[in-house]
């Protein structure tokens, strides 16, 4: 993070991502009728090519190749794209089979199962507000769990799935549009098999259902990227605090487009369960804005 002040345009950028990755379910929809692994090998098509031109025009695609000549870093990025090919798969499938209210779960609770992963693999110790947010957070998906009468596996496998993303992309350490151009090439040779295969069949939607739903799976590539130009764009400029605060934008608006526009049921006992979650990500979110600002003025007085 270059500066720990509230940048203007890094507030604009983060905000824009956001929002973009809360209006990705009302994107996806009119793809429906198209296969979800269908669709994650476009976005991964797409999106390797888009990079690719974008390192090209920028003139670093010696960043990738400096990536690419180093084992272990390929290692870790390997890992990571299998992890984030996993999330794509379930996140598609929820929306495109009516799961959207389930899977902006998986994104609210997320923050909370990073918290213990710190946990469990950094032996990070968080504090007494942040172990009560989790409680909390525990208290309200075993209700939701109680009240939908099984346990919210897409929600479970979505935060899981990302969890373990964001954690391996900080511990190999590597720049944003590097890394994730490593990955989309990494998967490159899958997707594309996959995608020939579907067309030797006569199965494939690119050609066969249509101009427009050609155009939404080449578009998936670059909706996937923008969002992630703008985060590591604000990300780079704001507070941490606040970047952890803006991330709930997403997961809120995706919820809206599940109950508003797709008549997803959200009931009074549904609700109740949900509610219990905000009450959580306050605490979290709360405890958190209130630890910058302590650092921040301790730098101050120093």
């Amino acid at each position: 993070m270059t500066s720990a002040r509230l940048s203007p345009r890094g507030l604009a950028a983060g905000v824009a991502a956001f929002t973009l990755w809360g209006l990705f379910p009302a994107y996806l929809h009119p793809l429906s009728a198209v296969p979800p692994i269908e669709i994650v090998a476009h976005r991964i098509l797409w999106s390797c090519l888009f990079l690719l031109g974008v390192l090209l025009l920028r003139a670093e695609l010696g960043r990738l190749t400096t990536t690419l000549g180093r084992p272990r870093l390929l290692a870790g990025l390997a890992t990571s794209a299998c992890l984030i090919t996993c999330n794509w798969l379930v996140y598609v499938w929820s929306v495109t089979h009516h799961h959207i209210v389930e899977s902006s779960l998986g994104y609210y609770i997320n923050p909370l199962v990073n918290v213990l992963l710190g946990v469990l693999v950094l032996r990070e110790r968080p504090n007494a507000v942040q172990w009560s947010a989790i409680a909390l957070a525990a208290l309200a998906v075993i209700y939701l769990a109680v009240e939908a009468g099984g346990p919210p596996w897409i929600a479970f496998a979505l935060a899981l799935s990302f969890s373990l993303y964001g954690f391996v992309r900080k511990v190999i350490s590597v720049d944003a549009l590097p890394g994730l151009a490593t990955e989309t090439l990494l998967l490159f040779p899958f997707a594309v098999a996959w995608l020939t295969w579907c067309q030797a069949s006569g199965t494939a939607a690119f050609t066969h259902d249509g101009p427009v739903i050609a155009a939404l799976l080449v578009g998936a590539g670059i909706a996937t990227a923008v969002p992630l130009f703008l985060f590591a764009y604000g990300a780079r400029r704001l507070p941490y605090s606040t970047v952890g605060v803006l991330q709930y934008i997403g997961p809120s608006i995706q919820l809206l487009c599940g109950v508003l526009f797709y008549g997803e049921g959200f009931g009074r006992s549904r609700a109740a369960g949900f509610c219990l979650l905000w009450a959580a990500l306050v605490l979290y979110a709360g405890e958190g804005l209130w630890r910058a600002h302590s650092r921040a003025r301790r730098a101050a007085r120093a």
